[in-house]
């Protein structure tokens, strides 16, 4: 069978991982002096204080050759074919680091795929291909079938602090919403691997999500029922119940998973972001 494997900005959960048996590989989150590698040693809560306490967003840097290399080479040497998944090549070198890994090792075995985009925006796209995997396509048609279909994941998010991704640069328009006296809580797309900043709403981050979630109800309505995810970076339980509510009402997705954002990612949208991401159905909309 394919082997799945993808960075970690995936912010797949532990149970989805072993389900589908999903290699991760980790980015790293630097702090100050302190390199560590994305879900080892330190969490979301010690980045939000570190940022914090120095006023700046924490780096973050791609895997290194030699690291993708090792986790490439005993699947090239036991002749297992495998599709490898990357944060948006917009966003990171991560993607160009593992095409020459696996040129390194074996191109022909090793299919590595630009997500173009983010969290679980990727997580659906490795769940996808492990599906696939599981009723045994080979890595080619896996890879051509995610490639036809990444312009299908709508991922998108409200941020409760613009702080976070106004120090690290990453989303335009952001700037531009930045003031000390505006409250808004902008809701944050990704469209061709790149974010951007969409409508903007004010008020509690409870009203806001609600809202949110609403505004998406009828292309939620036409979504691929299997898989819809909540995704955060530290919320309110009652905010995130609210949500997992409303989807319920909907009665339209299989499964509906809840999942915490990495380090990375969190790094990026600092505490109280929530998203919810899902594969569109028969519809041109973009989110």
């Amino acid at each position: 069978m394919v082997k799945i494997i993808s960075d970690s900005t995936c912010d797949l959960s532990p149970e989805l991982i072993a389900r589908y048996q999903i290699d991760i590989m980790p980015l790293h989150i630097i702090l100050g002096e302190d390199d560590y590698l994305d879900g080892q040693g330190i969490t979301p809560e010690g980045i939000y204080r570190w940022s914090d306490e120095h006023r700046t967003t924490p780096k973050t840097a791609a895997i290194a050759l030699e690291d993708a290399l090792s986790v490439f080479r005993p699947y090239a040497e036991a002749g297992q074919e495998v599709v490898c998944f990357t944060i948006s090549s917009s966003m990171s070198s991560t993607y160009n680091t593992l095409c020459m890994a696996a040129a390194q090792t074996n191109p022909d075995l090793i299919h590595v795929i630009d997500s173009m985009n983010l969290s679980t925006g990727v997580g659906l796209q490795v769940i996808a291909a492990a599906e696939m995997a599981q009723q045994g396509a080979c890595a080619a048609d896996i890879a051509e079938k995610i490639n036809a279909g990444r312009k299908q994941v709508r991922a998108s998010f409200v941020v409760d602090t613009l702080t976070y991704l106004h120090r690290g640069g990453r989303c335009s328009g952001v700037a531009a919403l930045m003031g000390g006296a505006l409250k808004l809580h902008p809701r944050i797309g990704v469209a061709d691997g790149k974010m951007s900043a969409g409508k903007k709403y004010r008020g509690r981050m409870e009203r806001v999500i609600r809202d949110y979630v609403a505004d998406m109800e009828a292309e939620l309505k036409q979504a691929r029922p299997a898989h819809v995810f909540i995704t955060h970076s530290g919320c309110d339980a009652q905010i995130i119940d609210d949500v997992r509510a409303m989807l319920e009402a909907m009665h339209h997705f299989d499964e509906i998973h809840i999942t915490r954002a990495g380090g990375v990612i969190s790094s990026h949208c600092g505490p109280g972001t929530l998203g919810v991401l899902f594969i569109a159905g028969n519809t041109e909309a973009r989110a």
